[in-house]
């Protein structure tokens, strides 16, 4: 079993999936070794707890271990008498989405989400992300296999307010959130693949297909410490193939509402993001940029606070973005970025290749081959 874990937050309409993709642990060669590792290590030098390297890792190891022992076939659920009706109906669900991923969206035909595990909890794992004061830069964790990333994930919600408070003391702004997905690259397809689990089979279709396209593009292409490629480039592939599904399916209005808040909220986040890039980019002095910096965090709070009181509106009696509100900061504006800004320039490469995913996917693979300034130079646009 090998593992350097993704996750991200549930949606059930909310930002949850969007973080969607959200997180990444470790990829490692086989969590049994590394597993002895730590015990020798631990043996001689003591393992403190998850904020040291190798308790860190060692949580890792331990959690996915834990999952993997949980998960067993869909086809297995399916055949169980005692399997309730409504799990019943997302796992077949979910097995049709699977094989509508690898037919119509050229994604792979491997072991991934053919197994289902509940884990009893709402989250698979908690990520820490952390920005200073008057920055929209990302502190980045660095990980083998996975590169440089901008936020830190754990198996255990205490552990992840324990590291959020360390931020903190260092002069940081930081977040945690819940995240349901659960990705390991494609690392351990040969162990029987990442599973479906229970934090994001019951959610609503859309977000279930978003979900499973999203973190399958991630085994067709991953680049090592470039965050904002992978996550923009999957973002495009989850959005396009949802297009394609829903146009399969015959259910186009279905998501009709929760698509209007999620386009709503990437309107206002980026716009706040960009007057507060402009502002800690300019040669005001701090004290100004805090002042300023609070009045539109309250303005972007008070944009959505209308936009819940207007008569009619897709918003009216929806809570789905009020924790990420309650805490939006810095660091949970820049982490946002990363998975919207580039998705654009993926979109008109997308069409530039006749609307082709397999063409799609062999032309992100090749630009991801290039350095990085390469890349970027041949998505215009792409942050």
């Amino acid at each position: 079993m090998t593992a350097w874990s993704r996750w991200r937050r549930r949606d059930a309409g909310s930002l949850a999936v969007r973080f969607t993709r959200r997180m990444k642990l470790a990829a490692l060669a086989s969590s049994a070794l590394l597993a002895a590792a730590l015990v020798a290590l631990c043996g001689a030098a003591g393992c403190a707890g998850p904020s040291t390297a190798v308790g860190y890792y060692a949580q890792s190891v331990g959690g996915h271990i834990d999952l993997m022992q949980r998960a067993r076939p869909v086809a297995d659920w399916l055949a169980d008498p005692a399997t309730p009706p409504a799990l019943r109906a997302r796992l077949a669900l979910a097995q049709q989405l699977r094989e509508f991923a690898v037919k119509e969206l050229a994604l792979p035909d491997n072991a991934s989400y053919r197994r289902y595990a509940d884990l009893g909890r709402n989250a698979v794992v908690w990520n820490v992300v952390a920005a200073p004061e008057l920055s929209l830069t990302l502190k980045t964790w660095c990980y083998p296999v996975m590169g440089c990333v901008g936020y830190r994930g754990y198996f255990d919600k205490a552990a992840a307010e324990a590291e959020a408070q360390v931020q903190r003391a260092a002069g940081l702004e930081a977040s945690v959130y819940g995240v349901p997905a659960y990705s390991t690259l494609g690392w351990t397809n040969w162990v029987g693949g990442d599973p479906l689990l229970n934090t994001f089979v019951t959610g609503p279709e859309a977000g279930l297909a978003r979900l499973m396209f999203h973190e399958l593009a991630h085994q067709v292409v991953y680049v090592s410490g470039d965050t904002p490629f992978n996550e923009s480039y999957a973002t495009a592939v989850e959005r396009l193939g949802l297009v394609r599904w829903q146009a399969f399916s015959g259910r186009l209005g279905e998501d009709a509402a929760a698509t209007q808040r999620r386009a709503d909220f990437r309107n206002i986040a980026h716009r706040t993001r960009d007057v507060l890039a402009a502002l800690y980019g300019s040669n005001a002095g701090d004290d100004h940029k805090r002042a300023r910096k609070a009045e539109l965090m309250a303005a972007m709070r008070a944009e959505f606070a209308a936009l819940k009181a207007r008569p009619g509106s897709a918003w009216v009696g929806f809570t789905g973005y009020d924790a990420w509100l309650a805490q939006a900061n810095n660091a949970s504006l820049a982490l946002q970025s990363a998975y919207d800004a580039g998705v654009p320039a993926f979109e008109r490469l997308f069409a530039q290749q006749g609307s082709d995913f397999g063409r799609f996917h062999a032309e992100v693979k090749r630009l991801a081959a290039l350095p990085a300034a390469e890349r970027r130079a041949a998505l215009p646009d792409h942050p």
